[in-house]
């Protein structure tokens, strides 16, 4: 069998063209990855810090309370969040709805707008009650 000269691969990334389709399951990705590493190591600290007994939880909450607490921690909320909703919008088209390109593209952007907007409504409830 001949081979083909300087072919590329098909598809090639040259002839896909950027959309929200393709950032929504990067995000998924990259939120999903998140959520594994980062969500289960601060998981694992503050369930060790409350059977650790309460200077445990005190260590934790003095880093938990600082800016780059903070930041963790929203970092994780918005990756569930983001991730939920992504998994909600992949649930509707494993069903066979939504792969026509306006509808997908447009829940795609939905799909990361609800992830942030959850994510705000969630820490205005948790820093404002």
């Amino acid at each position: 069998m001949a081979k083909a000269a300087n072919r590329p691969l098909s598809p090639h990334l040259s002839i896909w063209k950027w959309g929200p389709a393709m950032a929504v399951s990067i995000l998924h990705r990259v939120s999903g990855n998140g959520l594994a590493v980062a969500g289960l190591l601060v998981l694992l600290w503050f369930l060790g810090a409350i059977a650790g007994g309460p200077e445990s939880y005190v260590s934790f909450m003095r880093h938990a309370d600082t800016w780059y607490g903070m930041i963790v921690l929203i970092g994780i909320s918005w990756a569930f969040f983001n991730h939920l909703s992504s998994g909600i919008r992949h649930l509707v088209l494993d069903a066979g709805a939504g792969f026509e390109v306006d509808s997908n593209n447009s829940w795609s952007i939905i799909s990361i707008l609800v992830g942030v907007l959850l994510t705000a409504a969630f820490w205005a409830v948790i820093l404002l009650v």
